[in-house]
């Protein structure tokens, strides 16, 4: 069997035999209790990796509702460019579930996924209990890339929580160096609480005693919450990065092309923060001052003596190279200039309507691509987006419409999708339409534009309310994610 058909078994493996996304969900809502952390521990063990071999790896930790991805793409961006070699986990992938374990910025390729992941399944398989005694796909993914992280000798992995904190499987990690919780919302209530307090407290749950936790500022009584976990946690220290401290920051966000009054402003100061804390934990005082002075920024001078180590020169270029696509993305093609933000909560798409007002031309046709996953409320997010007068709305599954092994676990609920997207049409109403693929309504676009011949300015379309919609898009327009495409 060749490289490519290997690899295409264990994503068929993956996707069909190790549950869905969907079924991860379901399997948080029955075992909501620390049995679950139990459980990824007693796998982890059967793969060959001890709790005391996972501490051996110096661990960045961030949860959040909105922003956790790009902050970690950041910090990851950051200390790659300052010389360290990463490794990054991350949910959910786009295109390729390769995307989610990255060494050194680049997923891993299809052998060295293919490697791992045979390696690690049939080493649970062997030790199977009975029939159904294998970890569900995420579980499988985290213990992968902890295989994949310990082989490679990375300096430093940052891992992004996949649901909540306190019972999410990457919550097994015992020593972080840091962690950060961005912004916070409400987001998969069933789970994770009815309440913004509550919903803190989950994601508080990944503050480890003796680590420095980093924070957004959030409203007050999510505020009282982290503090509270902070001290019940023995957290070294809880900071809040605002915006008014990171001011000296302004210049390089502008080099990197960062609106300083956007939500991205917000994601990029705290991983410079998280970045700085764990530079510091790299070096002892002696260090720092013998070799760490001239043109460095001391980022928090009047909370420490600690000499300058981080630089801002240095930031600028990882912020401006650092690719993260279907996050405030603009994606140009000969056909449409396509803007793609996988907001899918209320503040983030309050968020996405405000950045899609600041960078598109008024003198475009607007079109709309729009899902959501799970069981969120899209009345709510459709009246968000129904400020923006769209000339034309189109509403599909979250479903490329390409053959193609990656885009099984879409295809499984596809019928599921569909009487969803008709549901949106009907609340919509004018304008709107419901297709079977993404395929379907790219095709659409297509001719719509070939016959306006008139026309100056090119259409712009929206892409939102779902990652993974954005991933079906990406699939078909830019599917090695190089941010152009051919289109």
């Amino acid at each position: 069997m060749c490289e490519t058909e290997c690899t295409k078994e264990a994503i068929k493996v993956l996707s069909l035999t190790l549950q869905s996304n969907a079924a991860y969900l379901q399997s948080v809502k029955n075992a909501n209790d620390s049995s679950k952390l139990k459980e990824v521990e007693k796998y982890l063990l059967r793969s060959g990796i001890t709790l005391e071999q996972l501490d051996s790896l110096s661990i960045i930790h961030v949860a959040g509702t909105k922003g956790k991805g790009s902050t970690c793409a950041f910090t990851e961006a950051i200390l790659r460019q300052h010389g360290y070699s990463t490794g990054f986990f991350s949910s959910p992938h786009l295109v390729s579930v390769r995307e989610r374990i990255r060494l050194n910025g680049e997923p891993i390729s299809q052998a060295h996924f293919t490697r791992f992941f045979w390696n690690v399944y049939q080493r649970l398989e062997q030790k199977r209990e009975y029939e159904y005694d294998m970890p569900t796909y995420f579980k499988f993914l985290t213990i992968l890339s902890f295989h994949v992280f310990l082989e490679a000798n990375i300096d430093v992995a940052i891992v992004e929580v996949g649901i909540g904190g306190e019972l999410d499987c990457t919550n097994i990690l015992r020593n972080p160096v840091c962690v950060g919780i961005t912004s916070l919302g409400l987001e998969h209530v069933s789970l994770l609480g009815n309440t913004l307090e509550e919903i803190a407290h989950q994601k508080s749950g990944i503050f480890k005693p003796h680590t420095t936790a980093f924070t957004v500022p959030q409203s007050e009584s999510v505020m009282r919450v982290l503090q509270k976990r902070a001290v019940e946690r023995r957290c070294h220290d809880l900071q809040i990065v605002s915006t008014t401290e990171g001011c000296k920051w302004n210049d390089v966000f502008l080099l990197a092309g960062i609106d300083i009054k956007s939500v991205q402003q917000q994601n990029a100061l705290l991983s410079i923060s998280i970045a700085h804390e764990w530079m510091k934990s790299r070096y002892d005082q002696s260090i720092i001052n013998d070799k760490y002075t001239n043109g460095y920024y001391n980022l928090q001078s009047e909370k420490n003596d600690l000499s300058q180590i981080i630089s801002p020169n240095k930031v600028a270029t990882a912020l401006m190279n650092c690719k993260w696509p279907a996050r405030m993305q603009i994606l140009r093609t000969s056909v449409a200039d396509f803007f793609l933000d996988g907001a899918h909560t209320i503040e983030s798409i309050v968020n996405c309507v405000s950045w899609f007002k600041r960078v598109s031309r008024g003198t475009s046709s607007k079109f709309l691509i729009f899902n959501i996953s799970g069981d969120r409320n899209s009345l709510e997010l459709l009246k968000l987006l129904k400020s923006l007068d769209f000339d034309r709305v189109y509403f599909a599954p979250n479903y490329a419409g390409v053959i193609s092994v990656e885009d099984l676990s879409n295809y499984i609920l596809l019928d599921e999708q569909r009487k969803k997207c008709k549901k949106h049409c009907e609340l919509w109403g004018d304008n709107s339409v419901s297709k079977n693929t993404v395929a379907e309504v790219l095709y659409d676009i297509k001719k719509h534009v070939s016959s306006q011949v008139n026309s100056h300015d090119k259409v712009e379309v929206l892409v939102t309310g779902s990652l993974h919609l954005n991933g079906a898009v990406l699939t078909i327009l830019d599917p090695n994610l190089s941010m152009t495409s051919d289109f």
